[in-house]
């Protein structure tokens, strides 16, 4: 199974009061690491693919450690937990890269689920054949095995 890795910068911006990136900052962090995914990668980057059009169903996040602000960018590794007819699940884990000591420090583990959508009729579509193609690269080899931890995570 692939996973697609992202590096997010971090912005003085992203600071809360207390000195720690805000919660709803990370879900910017989702996001940006789901477009490289799903408009940069997907077959014809995106072109022939999900730039039709997708809406965000539902998001889960378990907050593990404050995260505070530095120069080095954080990891965002993001996998495919569920395919369905006109959905599918993406996972996350915002960390820090693992190194030859172990592995990096986990911040966020999430979920989101994603709809295609057909926004010339404002209805959800299902998935192309061609899409389907490309997240299966993405999806654990064995059903349960990356799961672990991961809200809202379903197996297809």
């Amino acid at each position: 199974m692939a996973r697609h890795l992202y590096r997010c910068p971090l912005r003085w911006s992203d600071m809360d009061a207390f000195g720690h990136v805000n919660n709803v900052v990370f879900l910017r962090y989702l996001e940006e690491a789901r477009i490289d995914f799903m408009f940069r990668l997907a077959p014809g980057n995106g072109s022939k693919s999900f730039s039709g059009g997708s809406v965000v169903a539902r998001h889960e996040i378990d907050y593990k450690r404050p995260l505070v602000h530095r120069h080095e960018p954080v990891l965002v590794e993001s996998w495919v937990t569920g395919i369905r007819g006109a959905s599918l699940t993406i996972a996350y884990e915002v960390k820090d890269p693992d190194t030859d000591e172990g592995p990096g420090t986990v911040y966020v583990r999430a979920s989101t689920v994603v709809v295609p959508y057909d926004f010339r009729t404002q209805r959800p579509r299902r998935i192309t054949d061609e899409e389907r193609h490309f997240l299966e690269k993405y999806l654990p080899e064995e059903p349960g095995a990356e799961e672990a931890g991961v809200p809202g995570a379903r197996t297809a």
